[in-house]
């Protein structure tokens, strides 16, 4: 069976996610307590099911601590398991409790369990489930959906679905240095010292993935120089994250915009690679 576990840090997106995943087929169940999987995959089993996607949160976090465990007897099963773990910066997460006017469900919970504590802030409830959680987020593979809406996330989930059957998949992401450095990157690195197509004026409205722009970086070679290196990188340690079971690849190239020359590099990266592997592209500020 295909199960694919969501989990994360509250405000994150899960529910989202996992409504993706309903639409893509899967049949879902949300906030199952960790003690409950292996008697739900046995009933799907049971039900001829061939699907399962699963969300589980801070709110079992009691139980957590065996769920390395239950994935591994999954997988001993002969269960194709994936664990996506979402995430987004602090001021994302806050923004967003803010406009669902929603309470982060341990707001009202004690401090270490103390439950004659007083009520603490959000950013203290965020700070203390990110350190619950810190050992789940290790097993999965790490979405940061700061600044991403809810049908780009869907668009993404989906995405990594259908390459469930892939060994490795590549992401190749582009990211503006000014908005911060994507959590979910396995690999960054930095094209600021490139020349910037943002100062010629007819190229600024244009992206990496428009003619003019390509001719304009396709002329520097230290442009062409530091794609070879940063291809070489990863075709040299491709390899190894392979061989380390990994199902996933996170690439982040970043400039200072995210609109030129990171994008040229990573739809550069992904022509490259695509032939052999296979391949995901994300332009996190364009999207």
């Amino acid at each position: 069976m295909r199960i694919i576990l969501i989990t994360g840090i509250s405000g994150s997106g899960k529910s989202v996610g996992l409504k993706a995943l309903e639409d893509a087929g899967y049949f879902c169940v949300d906030n199952l307590p960790p003690t409950l999987l292996r008697a739900l995959v046995t009933a799907r089993l049971d039900e001829q099911g061939t699907t399962l996607a699963v969300s589980m949160d801070v709110r079992s976090a009691s139980s957590l601590i065996g769920l390395p465990a239950d994935l591994a007897w999954l997988r001993s099963q002969g269960h194709d398991v994936k664990v996506l773990f979402l995430t987004a910066k602090t001021d994302s997460l806050i923004a967003r409790f803010s406009e669902t006017r929603r309470s982060h469900p341990l707001s009202h919970r004690g401090f270490a369990g103390d439950s004659n504590a007083e009520p603490r802030t959000l950013t203290e409830c965020i700070h203390e489930e990110r350190e619950m959680l810190a050992g789940i987020e290790e097993i999965g593979h790490v979405i940061d959906t700061s600044g991403m809406r809810a049908n780009k996330l869907r668009a993404w989930i989906k995405g990594l679905v259908e390459s469930d059957h892939s060994p490795l998949t590549i992401l190749f992401e582009s990211f503006a240095f000014k908005f911060g450095v994507p959590l979910d990157a396995d690999l960054v690195f930095d094209v600021r010292t490139l020349p910037n197509p943002h100062y010629d004026e007819a190229l600024r409205p244009l992206t990496g993935r428009d003619a003019p722009v390509q001719d304009f970086l396709q002329a520097q070679p230290d442009a062409m120089a530091l794609l070879a290196d940063i291809r070489g990188f990863v075709e040299k340690w491709l390899p190894s994250f392979k061989n380390d079971n990994r199902g996933y690849l996170t690439v982040a190239i970043g400039c200072t915009g995210g609109q030129h020359r990171s994008v040229y590099i990573v739809e550069q990266l992904a022509q490259y690679f695509r032939p052999t592997e296979h391949v995901l592209v994300r332009h996190r500020e364009l999207d």
